[in-house]
C-alpha cells in the first residue's frame, strides 16, 4: 500500500487551511469547492457542482470511476468553518511540534482532506475497491444544513455505508452515536417608549426575554442528556428607549427524538409575561439523534480490526455534537469521527496531531478496499 506521508497529507491540508472559508464567506467557501473539483477531477472521478441558494456557496458531489449506480461508499464533509475571514492573520497555519494549528484545520478540513488522499492512493495504486465511492462535500453544515440536508439524505437513501470525516474524538475515537440538536428562535415584540419622558408607556421587549432565559435554562436535565443554551440574545436600539424587539437564540440538544420534541412542545408553550408584549418561537429539531445501532456496532468493529492492521488503537463514544451523519444514520450503518486526531475545535486553539495524519488516512482506505 503506498502511502503519502504525514508532511505530504499536511501540505495538502495547508493549502486548504489557508483558504478561508466561513459559512457565510460564500466565495471563500466557493474557493474550496474549486480546490475539491479540481483534485477529484485529476484524480479521475465524476465531479458534479451543484449550485448554493439563500446566499450561500456550492456543493460539490463526487463519483468514483468504478462501480456504476449500485449502492456503495458515501463519504459526508463539509468545507465551511466558523472562523470569519482575516481569522487566519491572528491565528496562521504553523507548525509546534506534533501540533499543527490553523482555523479549521481540526473542523474539519484536515478529516475532509483525509478521504480525498485515501481515494488517491487507491487511484495511483490501480485499486478498484467492491464498491462504488461518492463524495459529498457540502457549504453550511456550521449552521444545521439548510441547503444541504436533502442532497445529503438522497445521498443516505443510495449508500450501503456512511463514512463522516468530523475530527476524532477524546485521543483518536470514532463517534457511533449522537444527540439530536433543536435550533429556536424566540422573539419579543414591545412597546417603545423614551425612557426618560416616557417610561411607563413602554413595554420593555428585553425584560420580557430576560424572564424567559432562567426558565429555560432551568429545563435543563443532565440526567437525561437534555440541554437548553441560551447563546445569542439581540435587542434595543439605543441607551435611552425602552426597547421594542428582543431575541434569544437557544440551542436544545438531546440523544432521544422523544426528549426533543417535549423540548419542542415546552418552548411552543411559553407565554408572555407582559400581555402587552408579543412572544413568538420560530425553528425545529435540526438534526435527530442516532443510536449506536447493531449495524453501526457491526461497522465500528470491522473499523476497528482495520485500524489494529495499520498500528492503531481505535474505540468509539457517544457525543453531544451534532453532524451531517445524523441525517443518515437512521437509513444506513454510520461511522463518524474519522478525521484527524486534535482538539480546540471553533477556537483560536484548534490543532491536529501531525503524527496521526498516515495511519488515520490508512484506516479510511482500507474501509474504502473492504467494505462491501
Amino acid at each position: 500500500m503506498n502511502l503519502a506521508s504525514n508532511e505530504e497529507i499536511l501540505s495538502g491540508i495547508q493549502a486548504w487551511v489557508e483558504i478561508e472559508s466561513q459559512t457565510a464567506d460564500a466565495s471563500g467557501v466557493n474557493q474550496m469547492m474549486d480546490s475539491v473539483e479540481g483534485l477529484f477531477r485529476n484524480a479521475g472521478a465524476s465531479v458534479q457542482r451543484i449550485p448554493g441558494r439563500d446566499g450561500f456557496a456550492d456543493h460539490v458531489s463526487v463519483q468514483s470511476q468504478w462501480g456504476g449506480e449500485e449502492p456503495g461508499i458515501l463519504v459526508l464533509s463539509h468545507l465551511d468553518t466558523v472562523h470569519p475571514r482575516g481569522t487566519i492573520e491572528d491565528n496562521p497555519f504553523r507548525v509546534e511540534g506534533d501540533r499543527a494549528y490553523g482555523p479549521g484545520i481540526y473542523d474539519m478540513k484536515g478529516g475532509a482532506y483525509l478521504g480525498f488522499a485515501a481515494y488517491q492512493s487507491l487511484v495511483q495504486d490501480n485499486q478498484v475497491p467492491p464498491l462504488p465511492i461518492r463524495f459529498l462535500f457540502v457549504s453550511d453544515e456550521e449552521v444545521g444544513s439548510p441547503t444541504s440536508r436533502a442532497l445529503i439524505e438522497r445521498a443516505g437513501d443510495t449508500a450501503k455505508f456512511c463514512l463522516v470525516t468530523e475530527p476524532a474524538r477524546y485521543g483518536g475515537k470514532c463517534v457511533t452515536a449522537r444527540n439530536g440538536v433543536g435550533r429556536y428562535q424566540l422573539s419579543a415584540h414591545g412597546r417603545p417608549a423614551h425612557s426618560g419622558s416616557q417610561h411607563a408607556e413602554g413595554r420593555s421587549a428585553i425584560r420580557e426575554i430576560a424572564r424567559h432565559i432562567l426558565t429555560i435554562e432551568d429545563a435543563t436535565d443532565y440526567a437525561r442528556q437534555l440541554t437548553f443554551n441560551i447563546g445569542q440574545v439581540h435587542g434595543g436600539t439605543t441607551d435611552n428607549t425602552v426597547p421594542e424587539h428582543c431575541t434569544a437564540r437557544i440551542d436544545v440538544r438531546g440523544n432521544k427524538l422523544a426528549d426533543l420534541e417535549e423540548a419542542e412542545a415546552f418552548l411552543r408553550g411559553l407565554k408572555s409575561h407582559d400581555p402587552d408584549v408579543t412572544l413568538t418561537l420560530t425553528g425545529q429539531i435540526n438534526r435527530p439523534p442516532y443510536a449506536k445501532s447493531p449495524e453501526i456496532a457491526a461497522l465500528f468493529e470491522h473499523a476497528k480490526q482495520l485500524a489494529g492492521e495499520v498500528g492503531l488503537v481505535l474505540e468509539d463514544t457517544a457525543t453531544g455534537g451534532g453532524s451531517d451523519g445524523s441525517f443518515v444514520a437512521n437509513r444506513v450503518p454510520t461511522l463518524d469521527g474519522l478525521g484527524v486526531n486534535g482538539a480546540g475545535a471553533h477556537t483560536l486553539e484548534e490543532y491536529l496531531e501531525v503524527s496521526s495524519l498516515q495511519t488515520r488516512m490508512a484506516l479510511m482506505r482500507r474501509l474504502f478496499e473492504t467494505l462491501q
